[in-house]
């Protein structure tokens, strides 16, 4: 009997605690955000906190939309795995391929698709963001990919080290609409979404989905300012981060990704195993796969992708020796560094 009831008081203080520690982070009149944590294949916690839209006050639940940002980018390099499988394209392609006019037309025959999806392609970021905001703000895939043609060079060589890029994505995107001859975000839903159970999440290159979905703020010491989908740049630039999703179904998604539910186990595992270029020559262990990060923190070895984009923010963890998922999602900046810490620190990891 005093062994069941410390089993079970176990879990209810494991609750209480993370309880505790989102009520402080998140005011119930205030943005918030979404947590769920998963362990050994069962949900133990998945809870909103705080408002989805302060001004119809909408509460936020586990089911409720954000925006994911750059966790965007493991669905684009799904699908381009997904055609890898079908054998409809191959990772040691070169750019010229799908792109060969560039200004510099060697640049395209330098860059791989592999370099592509573990950002180091080399491919400089010649958007002029800030200058050119008003364009910006509704710019789709193809507007924020087309300003590197003009490119000189490359940044270095590519495969020799890592440079996080954004528009290295937009250009997968834009490949899978070729290859595959579908707008890409249905190539997904269709061959991601649709397989993983993910019934409410949808891709978005103009304003927000319908319903259900959090609006985004920053706070400028005064008030909370909407942050989102036409005050931000790039929000329309979907390849990069265009995916709206709720931690109920992005743990659908890693569920489906373990199970190997959309594509098989060889490549799953390889786009979560570091991706190794043979001219690597960075001052650091490369910690990318296809996409994903494997990165080492508080003593555990972690798979996953963090998100930013205007006021929403996001972290998605699988810790694989543990069997834990966690994932929170937010629509006001937080330090979801700090708060992964106190999180594990709860959990005991």
């Amino acid at each position: 009997m005093l062994l069941f009831l410390s089993s079970c008081q176990q879990p209810m203080a494991t609750e209480s605690k993370l309880d505790k520690l989102f009520d402080s982070l998140f005011k119930k009149d205030e943005p918030g955000g979404a947590v769920l944590i998963a362990k050994d294949g069962k949900t133990i916690f998945s809870k909103g906190f705080g408002l989805a839209d302060i001004k119809t006050k909408e509460g936020i639940t586990p089911a409720t939309l954000f925006n994911v940002g750059s966790i965007s980018k493991t669905f684009v390099a799904f699908g381009i795995l997904k055609l890898a499988d079908e054998g409809k394209l191959f990772l040691d392609d070169e750019l010229y391929k799908y792109f060969p006019n560039f200004k510099d037309s060697t640049i395209p025959h330098k860059v791989k698709l592999k370099h592509m999806l573990t950002h180091t392609s080399g491919l400089p970021n010649l958007r002029k963001i800030n200058e050119d905001s008003v364009f910006y703000l509704t710019a789709k895939d193809e507007g924020n990919w087309e300003p590197v043609y003009q490119a000189d060079s490359l940044e270095f060589e590519p495969g020799s080290r890592y440079t996080y890029s954004n528009i290295a994505f937009n250009g997968l995107a834009l490949i899978i609409e070729k290859v595959s001859g579908m707008k890409w975000q249905e190539y997904i839903q269709k061959n991601i979404m649709k397989p993983a159970g993910m019934k409410i999440s949808v891709i978005q290159d103009g304003p927000y989905p319908e319903s259900g979905v959090s609006h985004a703020y920053w706070y400028d010491g005064k008030n909370y300012l909407e942050k989102d989908y036409g005050e931000e740049p790039t929000f329309p630039a979907s390849g990069n981060g265009g995916v709206w999703s709720s931690v109920e179904e992005l743990w659908k998604y890693e569920q489906a990704v373990q199970r190997f539910v959309f594509l098989d186990r060889g490549w799953i595992k390889k786009s979560r195993t570091v991706f190794e270029h043979k001219n690597w020559s960075g001052s650091n262990p490369s910690e990318l796969g296809l996409s994903w990060f494997m990165t080492n923190f508080e003593n555990n070895k972690l798979i996953g992708h963090t998100g930013s984009q205007g006021g929403f923010r996001a972290d998605y963890v699988w810790v694989p020796a543990k069997n834990v998922f966690y994932v929170i999602l937010c629509n006001t900046p937080k330090d979801l560094y700090e708060v992964r810490k106190s999180v594990f620190k709860i959990l005991e990891l």
